[in-house]
């Protein structure tokens, strides 16, 4: 009998690497072109949308068909089942990944932060229908989970494997297999709460970013708008003061015309009166001269 589980056993891991191995085609071997980066993020794009779909359906064989026809949209050819397959050995790659450091992650998957976010989104919107349908959603949740594994296995062969002798071993644990299935599970919750935990504080300290900046940026208009005002202002006190000395200017020299048209019609009187008195003068003379031969002559006579 454990001659027969070790020959399943190895019979799984000699046919998943036909499935690990990414050919460009996923499953076809050398039949058909590699993927492009360009192409697997077309991809990833357009199996991200569909994954709440692929969430709620029982068979995914449609989906795919669905995706099929959009990646020829995009001007890709290719089938349903290399779609599949392509989206299996990225998850097998993503899931490689896990215990690598960031940067070495970068350099061998470059598709790693595009299915990280796909996957996060996945179990944010799990924990919201766990919240909002409290314990009666742990049905649905796990024939989710059931549904997405059926046509849609997120996990290689090897894993399925190593699942099954985890549970040959925990079920051969007698009672303490419940215990450690208990354990597991909290520390499965656990783990999921810090995970959101830690998506949460990401998200708030993002949102933290953006505030400061718009204050910055708001505090730099406001400083912008300050200085702007107090220059207008100057320059109305400057133009204030300017017509303020126009004004006086203007009032000075009317005040020297006055005194000058005044000082002219002075003299002009003078002058006149003057004139006159000599002209009255010079009557009073003229009819002296002209009456002495006059009066002359009476004396005589």
């Amino acid at each position: 009998m454990e001659s027969h589980q070790h020959q399943h056993h190895h019979h799984q891991y000699g046919s998943s690497s036909s499935v690990h191995i990414d050919t460009g085609g996923g499953g076809g071997g050398d039949r058909f072109p590699q993927w492009s980066m360009q192409e697997t993020r077309d991809f990833l794009m357009i199996r991200a949308e569909l994954d709440p779909t692929f969430m709620e359906t029982k068979r995914n064989k449609l989906l795919w068909e669905v995706i099929a026809t959009k990646m020829r949209e995009k001007g890709y050819n290719r089938s349903a089942e290399q779609c599949k397959c392509k989206w299996k050995n990225l998850v097998t790659r993503y899931k490689g990944c896990e215990t690598m450091e960031p940067e070495g992650v970068r350099q061998q998957f470059p598709f790693y932060n595009d299915l990280q976010t796909i996957f996060a989104a996945r179990m944010q919107r799990m924990l919201w229908m766990e919240a909002e349908g409290g314990a009666g959603s742990s049905k649905k949740k796990a024939a989710q989970l059931s549904s997405d594994d059926e046509d849609d296995n997120d996990d290689s062969e090897v894993e399925r494997a190593h699942k099954k002798k985890r549970k040959l071993k925990a079920g051969g644990g007698g009672g303490g297999g419940g215990a450690s299935s208990a354990s597991a599970s909290a520390a499965a919750g656990g783990n999921v709460v810090n995970s959101l935990k830690e998506i949460l504080d990401e998200f708030m300290k993002q949102q933290m970013q953006i505030e400061m900046q718009w204050m910055k940026a708001y505090e730099a208009r406001e400083e912008e708008r300050r200085k702007r005002e107090t220059e207008w202002r100057q320059t109305m006190e400057a133009l204030e003061n300017e017509r303020l000395m126009m004004d006086k200017r203007w009032r000075e020299r009317e005040e020297q015309r006055r005194i000058r048209e005044e000082a002219r019609a002075e003299k002009r009187d003078a002058l006149i009166t003057a004139l006159l008195n000599k002209l009255q003068r010079e009557d009073r003379l003229g009819i002296i001269s002209f009456a002495s031969p006059f009066l002359f002559l009476s004396t005589r006579s």
